[in-house]
């Protein structure tokens, strides 16, 4: 993992706003509308690039790809993998049900309500081996041309997966998650080979409380979360701990949250996870009190934070000197290089997602960086 012993550097979770045409597009693909595949692939090469561009031209340390290729951060795997060919999956978030007009509003989102999520009825085996290769050249070929050197791509995490797509196959939900995890070994590995950090994004170890296992008692959750962090930890067996990242958030949608399993609960479960590199929600309300957990737990040796400093699903823009402030909390309880500025959570966690409005969303991200400029002169001058 990159880490700095002069400033705090900033980084994002993951997507970002898609172009308008290319949203397009991609709708029609997922709606099975007939796409022309080099089309589709060229625009998707050349919209990499311009966010790429973005995010350097606005100060961001570590860039991506902002998840540019995908119809969303998890479901983009049944269009990888084989076995997905079920009924489509259906969710109940435990935090709306006693809300069911905000309920109405959380599903009706544009890029939520068009998701696709066919249960697995079938063995799961990589299909498509060139799609992350891909990804890889398309992020390297814009970094080129921009002159940024710190990058990442994201990938599901088995759990996550396990999370939106119902199992309709496997005999039990380890095998099912295990199974996973042996497929996606494939793309991690193919990220890692190529010298670029992988993110694994975890929401199941945080947000599948309220919605997968939200039957069950934190106890047996815990030991469920447990299982999914075990198959991670499989699948991400040959790739360094130094050269992983991971994303735990408890769901990217304005809800009420207030069935989130707190951060302490499972904290010591995140840390058991292979990857150096951890970031979470730490700006909006519902997680931005959390910061004091770290007064009595200690970072283990080797990790590394990155909390949100600025909240994904709100168009305020943050004042830097709030991003500051918030940096500065974690920095003086887990040492200055181990944390990197961040967001809550992403802002095109699925294609066409209009909760915050596009120019907005860079707007937010330049509070970012000129916050970690005002944090790291009081923490490094």
């Amino acid at each position: 993992m990159i880490r700095s012993t002069e400033r705090f550097l900033t980084t994002h979770t993951g997507s970002l706003p898609r172009p308008d045409d290319l949203i397009r597009i991609m709708y029609a693909k997922e709606e099975g509308v007939p796409v022309e595949g080099q089309a589709l692939a060229a625009r998707v090469r050349t919209a990499v690039a311009e966010i790429v561009k973005k995010q350097a031209d606005v100060g961001i340390d570590i860039v991506n790809d902002g998840e540019t290729s995908k119809p969303s951060y998890a479901t983009y795997v049944k269009d990888r993998l084989d076995g997905f060919g079920g009924t489509g999956n259906t969710f109940v978030y435990q935090d709306l049900v006693d809300f069911p007009n905000l309920a109405k509003r959380v599903f009706g989102d544009p890029g939520r309500s068009r998701r696709k999520t066919p249960a697995c009825n079938a063995p799961i085996r990589v299909r498509d081996e060139s799609a992350a290769k891909v990804d890889v050249e398309n992020l390297k070929t814009a970094l080129a041309a921009a002159n940024v050197t710190r990058a990442f791509l994201s990938a599901a995490s088995p759990g996550v997966v396990s999370l939106f797509f119902r199992n309709d196959h496997y005999p039990s939900q380890e095998a099912y998650l295990f199974a996973i995890a042996d497929a996606m070994r494939h793309e991690y590995e193919a990220v890692a080979a190529a010298g670029i950090v992988l993110q694994i994004d975890c929401p199941d170890l945080a947000m599948g409380r309220h919605i997968q296992y939200a039957a069950l008692t934190l106890s047996e959750f815990r030991k469920r979360a447990a299982m999914h962090i075990e198959a991670l930890n499989q699948a991400v067996a040959n790739i360094p701990p130094e050269q992983l990242r991971m994303h735990v958030c408890w769901g990217n949608y304005e809800g009420p949250h207030h069935c989130d399993v707190p951060l302490a609960d499972i904290i010591d479960l995140v840390f058991t996870a292979r990857p150096s590199a951890i970031s979470f929600e730490a700006a909006n309300p519902r997680h931005g009190h959390e910061w004091t957990l770290f007064e009595r737990v200690k970072l283990p040796t080797g990790k590394v934070l990155i909390p949100g400093v600025i909240e994904s699903k709100s168009n305020f823009i943050e004042h830097p000197e709030l991003v500051a402030q918030r940096l500065g909390r974690y920095a003086k309880l887990v040492g200055r290089e181990n944390v990197i500025a961040g967001s809550d959570c992403g802002y095109g966690t699925w294609v066409g997602q209009a909760a915050v409005d596009p120019d907005v969303v860079w707007a937010k991200l330049r509070a970012m960086v000129e916050g970690a400029r005002i944090a790291s002169r009081r923490f490094w001058q």
